[in-house]
């Protein structure tokens, strides 16, 4: 529902420096002292109301994992009930408010972000999921921001779509919110998908049932307190943390269930899409299934390749955020005429990288995110360190004494199937192929057919040919392309975001494609003044 909006036009939120010197960076120190002292018991808020079971789950610093942040209290089987509860109910009346007015609740809360509220969030997220000053910048920052204001801009561009109408009658679209509750699943990583996912939904005049991962939880809470203090009414957004098998079993066995709203692993996914399929018959619709998932990420080099540009995409496309992030590149193929100097200048720039806890600013890394990521990476380089035909080129060291931490690192592997070119890791890890440099095109259909995966990918060349080619063959590889840059960085109103075949419904993230998700339309017909005569003129007598 809508009147006149006169929306302002979204521009991208420009990325601080917190160079030395500047006031982000003293407001930044600031913060995380402030935030990493306050240990909040973060409860369930259902319907507005805060609820704590006394079953709690310590949040701790990934990088220093004795240092506890917050308690987190997991919601019982009441609770998870009353959440469905109170987003039905919460929705009866957020459906009819008029768009403006929803706007106008996420357009606050994304200039709070970006004045008030931003360092807390940043120091949340720095402190909870080990990100440096800069990945936090871009990410609990500038992209939360991003998807904030330009969603509001694509739904005003939805509202506006609407129908031709002939004469003696008027056409219009009504596009309707969906009819239940949307279950927002949110992952560890982005603490801007952790705002995303559940905001999206609810800008379209839908409620929300948001469960974070535990992980992230420290800075999720406190975007749904910024969300608060932007006047998003009680019950909308329901934060519901809590065992994940029990919120999704409860909330899949609901007639109310609309949408689900997912980022996570491709089994968590397919394990939501069958149980949903197999109570089909429970729903009120059909509810709508939006996934982004994993992905094996890679990087592919033509002989023309630019080394340097290369090997530094290499580097922070494989290594930024400990390679935690869904695009990150994790396989890389080299042709053998470069790869000596390739691998002289990510060897050199790994050993020059500093890890360690991320209000150290000099730090390029922090830790990964838990215990079993940490098990889990390190058997991958444990396993590459004895394998025949594989070698570690640099890195490959693991300390979990103080916090989880994994060096970057890089595998040379003479078979291009071997597992660490082929399965998600989700580290820093990066698993090279030194291919023969005649052999271009079958490597590029060897690139394709490696990973059941399809996210992002990059390509490096200065032969035009090559590129074309390189576009034709891996057209289906990825759902976010790169030519001669490293795989990740997407930006909200520049690259939307989502990879197809086993990395989910591409569904495009920070685009109106995904907010089109979110609507069920209702086309109306008005006829001005109605006829009176059942005959028409073919029938008079000739």
């Amino acid at each position: 529902m809508s009147g006149t909006a006169n929306i302002p036009h979204p521009q991208n939120e420009p990325v601080l420096s917190y160079a030395p010197g500047s006031a982000e960076r003293a407001a930044l120190k600031s913060a995380l002292s402030a935030v990493g002292g306050e240990q909040p018991d973060i409860p369930a808020v259902v319907g507005g109301r805060e609820i704590r079971s006394g079953t709690t789950r310590d949040v701790v610093s990934p990088h220093c994992h004795a240092r506890v942040l917050a308690r987190l209290h997991q919601a019982d089987h009441a609770t998870i009930d009353a959440a469905v509860r109170a987003a039905v109910e919460a929705q009866r009346d957020w459906t009819h408010w008029r768009f403006e007015d929803r706007a106008a609740v996420f357009l606050k809360a994304a200039d709070l972000l970006a004045s008030t509220w931003r360092q807390r969030i940043n120091a949340a997220t720095m402190l909870g999921q080990s990100k440096t000053a800069f990945q936090a910048e871009i990410d609990s920052a500038c992209e939360l921001i991003d998807f904030l204001r330009f969603n509001v801009h694509y739904a005003e561009r939805i509202y506006r779509e609407q129908p031709d109408s002939a004469p003696g009658a008027w056409n219009r679209m009504d596009h309707r919110p969906l009819e239940g509750f949307v279950y927002a699943i949110t992952p560890f990583n982005f603490t801007a998908i952790g705002g995303n996912l559940p905001t999206a939904p609810a800008l379209m005049g839908n409620a929300v049932v948001w469960k974070p991962a535990h992980t992230a939880a420290l800075s999720n809470w406190h975007f749904f307190k910024l969300l608060e203090e932007a006047g998003l009414p009680p019950g909308v957004i329901n934060f519901l943390p809590g065992d994940p098998v029990d919120v999704s079993r409860t909330l899949l066995g609901s007639p109310d269930l609309a949408g689900i709203h997912f980022t996570g692993s491709t089994t968590v996914f397919r394990s939501l899409w069958r149980t949903v399929g197999e109570q089909l018959d429970r729903y009120r619709a059909y509810p709508r299934i939006v996934g982004e998932t994993g992905g094996k990420d890679f990087i592919v080099a033509h002989p023309s390749a630019d080394v340097d540009a290369l090997a530094v995409g290499m580097v922070r496309g494989a290594f930024e955020y400990q390679g935690q992030k869904c695009s990150a590149a994790s396989r890389a193929y080299i042709p053998d005429t470069l790869w000596p100097a390739v691998r002289d200048r990510v060897v050199a720039m790994i050993e020059d990288i500093r890890m360690g806890d991320v209000a150290d600013f000099r730090n390029f890394m922090g830790a990964v995110i838990d215990g079993r990521a940490f098990a889990r990476i390190r058997e991958h380089v444990d396993q590459a360190r004895s394998a025949p035909g594989v070698r570690i080129v640099a890195g490959g060291g693991t300390d979990d004494s103080v916090g989880w931490f994994v060096q970057p690192t890089l595998v040379q592997a003479d078979d291009p199937g071997y597992r660490t070119m082929c399965e998600e890791i989700f580290g820093p890890v990066l698993s090279a192929y030194v291919y023969p440099a005649a052999r271009w095109s079958e490597t590029l259909a060897l690139v394709d057919r490696t990973s059941p995966y399809a996210l992002t990918g990059a390509v490096f060349a200065r032969d035009r040919g090559a590129l074309v080619e390189a576009d034709r063959v891996l057209r289906q590889a990825a759902g976010n392309f790169y030519v001669n840059d490293k795989p990740t960085g997407a930006v909200v109103g520049q690259q939307p975001f989502g990879g197809a075949r086993a990395s989910g419904t591409n569904d495009k993230a920070g685009s109106i494609l995904n907010l089109l998700r979110w609507v069920s339309p209702r086309s109306i017909k008005e006829t001005l003044v109605p006829p009176k005569d059942y005959r028409y003129p073919f029938m008079g007598e000739a």
